[in-house]
């Protein structure tokens, strides 16, 4: 193809996946490179010539400088996956790059970084110019730094939510109650919701349940739901479905719920971070965004959990309380045990495992995910007004102990479109032996999450923390505490080695004190 215009470039598609970022490759020796002074990482806009100009395409990206003329040639310009999709047009087409304008809201998060406090519309041009990818991930990485080290005051969180809610599409149910449960993180395994929802559908309340992916633990919702079903559904059959099943369990980001929120995670996983404002913002933008009415909150407390202490775990649910009240959404805070993980399993796998033997009924079943889960979900049912006070719970039970629940998570998967794959525990498989015999005191969530991750969970759904003991437990020197599964040999030297150094449990000659009951 013969290039017609000296100033244009001819497409091509690179096969990269740069996960929520628009790449362009441009080769060392163009020489429009060499003339319009572009540099790499620098922002550019590219855009198609033919037809007006109402109807030609344009791509942000970020710039990508190459020397090898198998990715791009010198009269061409590479984008990877997601910018090509966006600019939606054939590969060869005549193309126009350009210096991109830095986004107009940059200033804002300068002022963030000096510490000052944001408006209303700053926290909305923030937002738009992310949607529109006129943020680089370093940009995002900075407004995320910033935020999290000064904080975000509580009519900050309230705007960033608004905002969040308002770039995205918006559910409406027509219904005078959507319930939705959602738990803040940060203890392994507490895979509760795939329990609530059959129990809370099979009753006949809406529980659209929209998850995001992992952000730094070793499995999400939607994680561990993909191994059973699709969780990335178009809106309109996730409409069908929930109107249809009374409920789902599908990836908030394929629905376009808040979508800057999905763009965000990407920057905040890499970097840990998981600041309690942007949390509280991304967790109720998610649940406005789905239509949600009614909403319950887990705030899990414990020595190595998110909220360690009752005061930050009050603080946290008037944070909670304040923004959904000026959001029109009913909100329930829960605080409930966070000392050690719940259920056996830590990693999508695992963690399917011990789901599937609740619903089944299963005598082997984890005794501590069946009860958070029934009592959380029998305060879900308790917002229906014909549940008096107190009856939920036994409801809830009734649900699953009959099967309804169990048949119920069988209809949403084979409404959402059951995944023919079965995925296998991990074949590397390591044990960590006691180091003393007496009572276990102490499971540090922290530390068997961080191995779980570094076993490479959960983006190999097979890897994980398989836990043989818990909380109270009696155990003799060289028991097994738990077993590590990876896939891969590197992963696995990780984890094994991060437990040679702590293996993340205490063991005492006295019982520990307490109850591990779900409630404080």
């Amino acid at each position: 193809m013969n290039n017609p215009h000296q100033d244009t470039l001819k497409l091509r598609r690179v096969a990269i996946d740069t996960y929520k970022e628009n790449v362009a490759y441009l080769h060392r020796n163009c020489a429009i490179y060499r003339t319009e002074g572009f540099q790499a990482l620098s922002k550019v806009e590219i855009s198609t010539v033919n037809g007006a100009p109402e109807h030609q395409h344009r791509v942000l990206a970020v710039l990508n400088v190459v020397d090898d003329e198998s990715i791009t040639q010198c009269d061409e310009l590479g984008l990877s996956e997601q910018a090509f999709a966006q600019l939606n047009v054939q590969e060869g087409h005549c193309i126009r790059i350009a210096h991109a304008e830095p986004p107009a809201s940059l200033s804002a998060v300068h002022r963030k970084i000096a510490g000052e406090r944001l408006e209303l519309d700053d926290f909305r041009g923030i937002v738009r110019d992310i949607a529109e990818n006129r943020y680089s991930k370093t940009e995002m990485a900075a407004f995320l730094v910033a935020s999290s080290q000064s904080g975000l005051e509580r009519e900050e969180v309230l705007y960033m939510t608004r905002a969040m809610v308002e770039c995205g599409d918006r559910l409406n149910w027509g219904e005078p109650l959507v319930a939705d449960k959602h738990c803040i993180g940060g203890i392994p395994g507490n895979r509760t919701s795939m329990l609530i929802v059959p129990i809370i559908a099979a009753h006949g309340m809406l529980i659209p349940k929209t998850s995001s992916r992992a952000i730094t633990s070793p499995a999400g919702t939607a994680d561990t739901m993909a191994l059973l079903a699709k969780v990335q559904l178009p809106p309109k059959q996730l409409l069908e479905i929930i109107r249809c099943q009374r409920g789902c369990l599908a990836w908030g980001g394929a629905a376009r719920l808040a979508p800057v929120d999905d763009i965000l995670i990407s920057v905040e996983r890499p970097l840990s971070l998981d600041s309690q404002g942007q949390m509280v913002a991304s967790i109720l933008a998610k649940k406005l965004a789905a239509g949600s009415t009614h909403l319950l909150i887990d705030i899990p407390m414990g020595p190595t959990a998110k909220v360690r202490r009752m005061g930050e775990a009050l603080q946290l649910r008037k944070l909670f309380e304040f923004v959904g009240d000026r959001l029109g959404l009913h909100i329930e805070v829960v605080i409930s045990n966070g000392r050690q993980p719940v259920g056996r399993g830590i990693g999508p796998v695992l963690e399917l495992r011990d789901v599937m033997q609740v619903l089944n009924n299963d005598p082997e079943a984890p005794a501590d995910l069946r009860q958070k889960s029934l009592w959380l979900a029998g305060r879900v049912l308790e917002f229906d007004p014909d549940v008096r006070g107190g009856q939920g719970y036994a409801i809830a039970r009734d649900i699953l102990d009959s099967g309804r629940a169990l048949n119920k998570m069988h209809d949403i998967i084979e409404a959402q479109g059951r995944n023919p794959e079965t995925i296998e525990v991990g074949k590397l498989k390591h044990s960590i032996k006691a180091p003393s015999s007496g009572f276990i005191t102490t499971i540090d969530n922290l530390q068997i999450a961080r191995i779980a991750r570094l076993a490479g969970a959960p983006m190999d759904k097979g890897a994980g923390v398989d836990l043989q003991k818990k909380l109270g437990d009696s155990i003799k020197k060289g028991g097994i505490l738990y077993f590590i599964h990876a896939d891969f040999p590197a992963d696995f030297r990780f984890a094994q080695e991060a437990a040679a150094k702590d293996i993340g449990f205490q063991i005492s000659n006295e019982s520990p004190d307490g109850s591990i009951e779900p409630e404080f």
